[in-house]
């Protein structure tokens, strides 16, 4: 694991909104279509992928998101110590998945910034800037979307009905998370 800075360097904070980087989090990128590699998955993390469009599944220490018919997300609901490399869970897939020839496991882990978002005002910041209609989102716990956010790529995790985890790309991470501050303090 590479050992990038952290692009938020402190939690940010207005009426109704708080943002703050979560590092580090182990993010994989899964991919298959078999049913072998759907139940590979669920003895080796005791965890059964989403395989409705838009939906998440979480178990004890991880999440999944479903990005795709033959593609998931998942990440650790835990930061990890950045002095252990804890490659414990892409080891294992590692194994029982691309070694079996039943898929392919990415690590993402750098590639991706997971910022938490939190407060009554995170679909007015949203709605500023993207053309998703947060209507029905904003009220399905565990939905999922993959949106466009002042024209960068975004990936939006609703966690609950006041808080989400946004992904986006490390090289627009700072001018994404410029963006939301400057928004959230008009809103």
């Amino acid at each position: 694991m590479l050992n990038y800075t952290n692009v938020i360097t402190e939690e940010k904070s207005y009426p109704g909104l708080q943002m703050k980087e979560i590092k580090p989090v182990m993010k994989l990128i899964l991919r298959g279509k078999k049913r072998e590699f759907l139940s590979a998955i669920g003895k080796s993390l005791n965890l059964l992928l989403p395989t409705e469009a838009n939906t998440s599944s979480k178990s004890e220490k991880l999440s999944a998101v479903w990005l795709s018919p033959d593609e998931w997300m998942i990440y650790s609901n835990e930061v990890s110590d950045p002095n252990i490399n804890d490659y414990e869970t892409e080891n294992l897939l590692n194994k029982n998945i691309s070694k079996a020839n039943l898929g392919a496991v990415t690590d993402v882990t750098d590639q991706f910034v997971l910022i938490n978002i939190k407060g009554d005002k995170i679909f007015d910041l949203f709605e500023t800037g993207s053309p998703f209609n947060f209507n029905d989102f904003k009220n399905k716990k565990g939905s999922v979307t993959q949106t466009i956010l002042v024209k960068i790529d975004v990936i939006i995790h609703n966690q609950n009905q006041n808080e989400v985890n946004l992904f986006v790309r490390r090289s627009f991470s700072q001018h994404l998370f410029s963006w939301m501050n400057d928004s959230a303090s008009r809103l």
